[in-house]
């Protein structure tokens, strides 16, 4: 049978009887997964939709439109940047798609169009094709785009709108703080959380408070995090010790003093810290690789949100403190990868 098999195997102009297959070379690794860059950045816009229906239901239209703005924005750049520089890639893949969702979803509801558009050059220029395109950017392009109009454009950035029922008739828009803003404002002015206290965390949890489109419903984005987590398309590492490093350094300020620092819980539900620990402190081109070096950048980032949150004049440290660990995140691969076996 074995000898059949072989002469099988043999070319029919080959006499010699060896066999003239062509022996096939191809780079590491040779156990390839069923998952590829589409379905696993189709998997991350599914998890995405509970936050984007979450944002629609609160802010009506307008956080609709701003949606839309930011995908298409981010689909052409994408698109004419990858023809000007020739990296590989394509908008088919994804990557772009879901750069336009979480740009979008950073941005506050009502954002003018023309706000969108610049925030969609900049996270597929500066934040992704220079470095080579998709694989290659150092830092999360979404919050490179989000610190920028920030730096630039502090106002529009800044003007947060209500919540109110799904697509009122005659009815204005009415702008206020975000709890996190309440919070600041009143620790600067009065030295205590003051009217940050009646802020009920039951409307942190659902969503009934302004802020950015996709940060507002912690329950939204918790549906859609246990989806990632369930289709293992990021581990449990990040969020876990991103999330679990604030709840512990603000539960000890609070328990210091409760009345100049507000509960934990608050902090959690609060910002944007469930959409950047589960969404975008996860970016896998961005994050490290290894376990322990994940859980190492979780922490330094609940390190630099707290410290930003509780002493910084910025009400928010979730953006600054993940686009700070991305930067040190070859040094953290660097220093975790494991040994090669036999290795002194």
């Amino acid at each position: 049978m074995q000898e059949e098999r072989l002469k099988q195997k043999q070319s029919p102009n080959d006499k010699s009887g060896v066999l003239t297959a062509p022996l096939k070379f191809s780079a590491s690794p040779h156990i390839l997964a069923p998952e590829d860059v589409p379905k696993i950045m189709r998997g991350v816009v599914w998890a995405l939709l509970p936050a984007g229906f979450a944002s629609i239901y609160f802010f009506g239209f307008s956080a609709l439109s701003v949606i839309l703005i930011s995908v298409a924005a981010t689909l052409f750049f994408e698109y004419i940047f990858l023809r000007i520089f020739g990296n590989k890639g394509s908008i088919a893949d994804g990557s772009a798609l879901v750069t336009g969702i979480l740009l979008a979803y950073n941005l506050p509801p009502g954002s003018p169009w023309w706000l969108v558009v610049v925030g969609a050059f900049i996270a597929v220029l500066l934040g992704k094709q220079v470095y080579g395109g998709l694989g290659y950017n150092i830092f999360n392009p979404a919050l490179v785009a989000r610190v920028f109009l920030l730096i630039a454009w502090p106002v529009q950035m800044t003007t947060w709108i209500l919540p109110r029922p799904p697509f009122p008739k005659g009815a204005e828009a009415v702008t206020g703080a975000t709890p996190l803003g309440v919070l600041k404002t009143e620790f600067f002015t009065k030295g205590t959380i003051g009217a940050a206290k009646a802020i009920h965390l039951s409307d942190l949890f659902y969503g009934k408070v302004g802020g950015s489109l996709g940060e507002v419903s912690a329950l939204a984005l918790l549906i859609g995090g246990g989806y990632l987590l369930y289709r293992k398309i990021i581990s449990w590492h990040i969020p876990v010790a991103y999330v679990g490093t604030v709840f512990l350094m603000t539960g000890i300020f609070w328990l210091v003093n409760p009345d100049k620092y507000i509960n934990p819980v608050f902090h959690i539900l609060a910002g944007g810290l469930m959409l950047g620990a589960l969404f975008m402190a996860t970016d896998m081109v961005t994050s490290p690789v290894t376990s322990k070096g994940k859980l190492i950048f979780g922490v330094g980032c609940g390190i630099i949100t707290v410290v930003i949150r509780l002493f910084g004049g910025y009400p928010e440290g979730v953006s600054y403190s993940i686009l700070v660990m991305n930067a040190f995140t070859p040094l953290i691969d660097r220093y975790t990868k494991p040994k090669t076996f036999g290795a002194k």
